[in-house]
């Protein structure tokens, strides 16, 4: 194999023991694959003949072909296994009973991208919880955390703003790979299901996601390379705004921007406070689709020129709190609804604390701002460490 062998690769070649006789489900997407671009449904059945029962699909479909958030996905029949596909964005966002009904087991397998609001993670632990109280088994097989597994990064979600995109006490970008983080739900945030972990060999915490030798299927529609990844556990924060974040283009989240922005004023800015790691280059685009479709846009690309350095999260605030400042006028925060939330706003579900955001709009510098959760996220730190699978 290449550098990075994925849980699923380890599960295919080397079964463990405690699969034997199980009725398995299993919960994955598009970039559920292999290094040849194999689906794991069908390594799954052609492994363990008769054994797959179930298919589950997270947000954006089965085969992640739903662009936006709060677009469902309906159940179906595999077209390939004429198995069914139960949605976990459609109807219920959280696995019933009579869904694992015919199951023992529940593989999954889904590329995680190290954010917290990314709602994988949030599907998982219901899954856990749902296996939890049906005494049922999941088993995660683990694949890179394509931001790396070293740095941690944000304030940490205080309960009262729990939702869909973040359900426990854990910071913007949290370093840890789906099984790891789902390891720390279990054992330290109460779920308490049987838990079995396939961790990955040969992947190590300080890798970029094109050194683990594996190819990028994109995991959701608008993460279709590893940079809009690397970009993303900041760049997210416009989905709470009335800014672009780059959807209906063809790079989004690298891309942000809106016909009320003034370049000149931003590039001022930019040049006063240059992003460690990153340089904005000044860009108009025009999006065929969502915020601001026809229209063009004037903004910019974040081109990550030293990924260890960079700081995603603490770029765009930065960039947020520019807007506020010289479009106090134009620039606003989105409305509710976000991800079946129709009362919290948005931006402070994506953050995970209101109070950030009144601490940006009273234009508080921003290193005051991190100054206020450093201790928190220090703590965090070592939790996650409790919880880690590998270490360089």
């Amino acid at each position: 194999m290449g550098a990075v062998a994925t849980g699923l690769e380890r599960l295919i070649e080397s079964p463990p023991r405690w699969l034997a006789g199980r009725r398995l489900g299993l919960l994955c997407n598009p970039a559920s694959v292999d290094r040849r671009l194999r689906h794991a449904r069908l390594l799954v059945n052609a492994r363990f003949p008769r054994a797959l029962r179930a298919l589950f699909s997270p947000q954006h479909g089965f085969f992640a072909e739903k662009q936006d958030n709060m677009i469902e996905s309906d159940d179906l029949l595999d077209p390939v296994l004429g198995i069914p596909v139960f949605s976990l964005y459609g109807r219920t966002r959280i696995p019933t009973p009579e869904m694992f009904a015919d199951i023992d087991l529940l593989l999954v397998d889904l590329q995680d991208v190290g954010t917290r609001v990314y709602t994988f993670a949030a599907s998982l632990a219901y899954c856990m919880e749902t296996a939890a109280a049906c005494g049922k088994t999941v088993a995660v097989l683990d694949r890179p955390n394509p931001v790396g597994g070293r740095a941690v990064e944000g304030n940490l979600l205080r309960p009262e703003w729990a939702s869909f995109v973040g359900r426990y006490p854990i910071p913007m970008r949290h370093g840890l790979t789906l099984a790891e983080l789902a390891r720390l739900c279990n054992t330290r945030f109460g779920i308490g299901c049987e838990l079995k972990l396939v961790p990955m060999s040969g992947w190590r915490r300080d890798m970029l996601f094109a050194e683990t030798g594996l190819p990028w299927v994109a995991p959701s529609p608008n993460l279709p390379t590893p940079a809009a990844a690397a970009v993303y556990p900041g760049q997210v924060l416009w989905e709470g705004t009335n800014v672009s974040e780059g959807r209906g283009t063809t790079q989004p989240f690298e891309l942000f921007g809106a016909p009320f922005i003034r370049l000149a004023a931003l590039e001022g800015e930019a040049a006063l406070t240059p992003i460690e790691g990153a340089v904005l280059r000044p860009a108009v685009f025009e999006p065929t689709a969502h915020k601001w479709q026809g229209r063009a846009c004037q903004g910019f690309q974040i081109h990550v020129t030293d990924p260890q350095r960079f700081a995603p999260y603490r770029a765009t605030l930065r960039l947020v709190q520019a807007l506020l400042r010289h479009h106090p006028q134009e620039f606003a925060w989105r409305p509710p609804p976000y991800e079946y939330e129709h009362e919290r706003m948005p931006i402070d579900l994506i953050i995970g604390d209101g109070a950030v955001r009144r601490r940006l709009e009273a234009l508080e510098p921003l290193e005051s701002i991190e100054a206020s959760w450093r201790q928190e996220l220090a703590e965090f730190d070592a939790l996650r460490r409790e919880v880690f699978l590998y270490r360089d």
